[in-house]
């Protein structure tokens, strides 16, 4: 019952931006851990970034101060907004929900209940 869709992903020039977005049904995003995570081809899945509905954020030391999460109540969705992208930034994009007490114990783990298939970032030199 529970979707995550992930759109917004492409091919963009290093230097550019993209912002992903994760529409959700069967789970509220205003009751939930929402986040980011990535992995790119012969890497381990990396948290990104989280977010709870009391909109304290967490990030990775990677993207602090280049990504910004964000949620939209009133369409239950979830937001990535990436700039100044970077070559190291490509890689398969995932959203991810958990319960919203999540976002205290461990936000940035794996360990999510439900996950989108994914939207593709690719970043050119």
């Amino acid at each position: 019952q529970v979707q995550l869709v992930e759109s917004g992903g492409g091919s963009v020039q290093a230097g550019g931006s993209l912002r992903l977005s994760c529409a959700a049904s069967g789970v509220a995003v205003s009751r939930s851990c929402m986040a980011w995570f990535r992995q790119a081809p012969g890497k381990e899945r990396e948290g990104v970034a989280s977010i709870g509905s009391d909109g304290l954020t967490n990030y990775a030391d990677s993207v602090k101060g280049q990504f910004t999460i964000s949620i939209d109540f009133a369409r239950n969705t979830l937001y990535l907004q990436m700039m100044r992208l970077k070559p190291e930034d490509t890689a398969m994009y995932y959203c991810a929900a958990a319960p919203w007490a999540w976002c205290t114990a461990g936000s940035l783990r794996d360990e999510y209940n439900f996950w989108g298939q994914g939207t593709q970032v690719t970043v050119s030199s």
